[in-house]
C-alpha cells in the first residue's frame, strides 16, 4: 500500500507524471495496448502518449488544444500523429481506434465520454482520468480542492449517466498520484455497451 499519493516532485519515468497514472491503469485493468491504434485526448506534454508508446502502441493520435506543449521526443516520433490546436470535443480521426485515453482537465466527463465513444472501434476501450474537483460545483471546493469525503457524492451521479453515453463502466481505480493541490483522482475503464 502506498503511504501517500502525493507527488514527491521526483523524476518520473515518463515525459510527465501523467504517464505514471496511465501505467497504473493499464496494469490495474489488464490492458495491453501493444500494436493498437490509440487516441489521447488532452495530451498536453504527453505523459499518456509516452506511456502508450512504451507499452507498444502502433500509433497514437495526440489531440491537444494548445500548441507547442507536446514533448519534442514525442512530436518527432513517427508513431505519433500530432493534432495540436484541436479541441477534443470536435476531434475527427481518419479511422476508429482501439483505445482512447482521456485527461481533459476542465472538460467534464459528461461532455467528453460521448466523443471518446464515437472514436472507438466496436471492441475498443476507454481509459479516462476522472478529476472530481473539475466535476464538482465551485461551492464544494476549498481553495481549489475537493475534500475527499465529497468525492463519491460528486462522482456517483456521473457513473449513473455512463449507460446513456453508450458505454459500460467495467472498473475503476484510484490514481497513484494526486492531482493539483492534492486532489483525489480516479481512472475508469469503459467499453461500448
Amino acid at each position: 500500500m502506498i503511504a501517500s499519493n502525493m507527488d514527491t516532485g521526483q523524476d518520473h519515468e515518463f515525459v510527465s507524471r501523467a504517464g505514471t497514472k496511465l501505467e497504473h491503469a493499464l496494469n490495474a485493468f489488464g490492458i495491453d495496448p501493444r500494436g493498437w491504434v490509440c487516441a489521447d485526448l488532452g495530451s498536453s506534454t504527453g505523459g499518456f502518449v509516452d506511456c502508450l508508446l512504451r507499452h507498444g502502441a502502433a500509433k497514437v493520435y495526440a489531440v491537444e488544444r494548445g500548441y507547442g506543449v507536446l514533448a519534442y521526443s514525442l512530436r518527432t516520433d513517427a508513431r505519433v500523429v500530432v493534432m495540436e490546436r484541436t479541441d477534443a470535443l470536435h476531434a475527427r480521426l481518419p479511422d476508429s481506434v482501439n483505445l482512447v485515453t482521456l485527461d481533459t482537465g476542465w472538460t467534464r466527463q459528461r461532455r467528453i465520454l460521448p466523443v471518446a465513444r464515437r472514436l472507438l472501434d466496436r471492441r475498443g476501450r476507454i481509459i479516462s482520468l476522472v478529476k472530481p474537483h473539475y466535476e464538482a460545483e465551485q461551492a464544494l471546493l476549498r481553495d481549489g480542492v475537493l475534500p475527499d469525503d465529497l468525492t463519491e457524492a460528486v462522482v456517483d451521479p456521473i457513473r449513473g449517466e455512463v449507460p446513456g453515453f453508450g458505454l459500460r463502466l467495467l472498473a475503476e481505480t484510484e490514481s497513484p498520484i494526486r492531482g493539483r493541490g492534492g486532489n483525489r483522482e480516479l481512472l475508469w475503464h469503459l467499453v461500448p455497451a
